[in-house]
């Protein structure tokens, strides 16, 4: 990609907007939760997360060319696979703080990790193992206290979400690390959030709740926000390398901590600061691989 070694604080930067736009939108999830059913929050979210990515194919003169597909098949295995991650994904910010739901997010890596080894044949390293350890481990700390605790049956079936979530990530990210030989960024985000859109309009029969307008200003800015979070990102990956973005990656996790901490008086549960380092230090170990991993520890 051109100015991918030229502008690497710009593509921090981005990177950071990217992960603070991502917590607005769970914020915007979370506070509607309590009213909204996921699959009518999925059809808002997808429908008003389109306008942005439209406007940025248009700014970038690729719309409508850039949706021109040769691997139809690959777009409706990838859609699918994220539509049904952002059902998941939602139903875990419903029962779980904004915090933990993000950090069950950050699984998907590990998921990568074993799923190149399965499925597409990579070498099983040391590195790969040790980061599926120290995860799991992470996972293993923040479940647990959710065991001895009144509201334990709620936050299990958080957490449960959480995993399925992050599992269905990776599938998807692995189908579009196979689609994006033929396919361009723009085709590969307009149509996982048109069938994100349409899976959630299925929901419909199944009954959805009148809106306020408040309620539904909340929805808009959640699409609003998620659309130029994956714009952010993009761009981000245009600007700087990936191994020099990777450091920056879980300063998304601060704010959901201040959302949690501001917004809806949850204070930060010793669960999850015990997880904290595994989990990342797992995520990390099991992305990077070694050869990455000591060269980003010699920078």
């Amino acid at each position: 990609m051109t100015g991918l070694e030229d502008r690497p604080g710009l593509g921090i930067a981005l990177r950071v907007l990217a992960g603070f736009l991502t917590a607005a939108m769970l914020v915007c999830i979370k506070s509607v939760s309590d009213e909204v059913p996921v699959g009518q929050t999925v059809f808002f979210r997808s429908l008003f997360a389109l306008l942005p990515i439209v406007i940025f194919l248009m700014l970038r003169r690729e719309f409508p060319r850039a949706l021109a597909t040769r691997r139809p098949l690959g777009h409706a295995l990838r859609s699918g696979l994220g539509a049904a991650s952002m059902f998941a994904s939602f139903g875990a910010v419903a029962l779980l703080p904004v915090a933990e739901a993000t950090l069950m997010a950050q699984l998907a890596p590990i998921f990568m990790a074993i799923g190149g080894v399965v499925l597409m044949g990579e070498r099983f390293s040391l590195y790969r193992a040790g980061g599926i350890v120290l995860a799991l481990m992470g996972v293993v700390v923040l479940v647990l206290p959710a065991l001895d605790s009144n509201a334990g049956e709620g936050k299990l079936a958080g957490y449960a979400l959480g995993l399925g979530g992050a599992l269905l990530t990776a599938g998807a990210l692995l189908t579009v690390r196979r689609i994006s030989r033929t396919e361009t960024a723009g085709s590969i985000a307009f149509y996982f959030i048109l069938v994100a859109a349409l899976a959630g309009l299925a929901t419909w029969p199944l009954g959805w709740a009148s809106l306020s307008a408040p309620t539904l200003g909340i929805l808009i800015l959640s699409g609003l926000f998620g659309g130029t979070a994956h714009i952010a990102l993009t761009l981000a990956l245009r600007y700087a390398e990936v191994s020099r973005l990777a450091p920056f990656e879980y300063i998304a996790l601060l704010w959901p901590v201040l959302a949690d901490w501001l917004l809806f008086g949850l204070p930060v549960s010793s669960g999850f600061l015990l997880a904290l380092p595994f989990m990342l230090c797992g995520v990390a170990l099991a992305a990077m691989e070694g050869r990455r991993l000591r060269w980003w520890l010699r920078r």
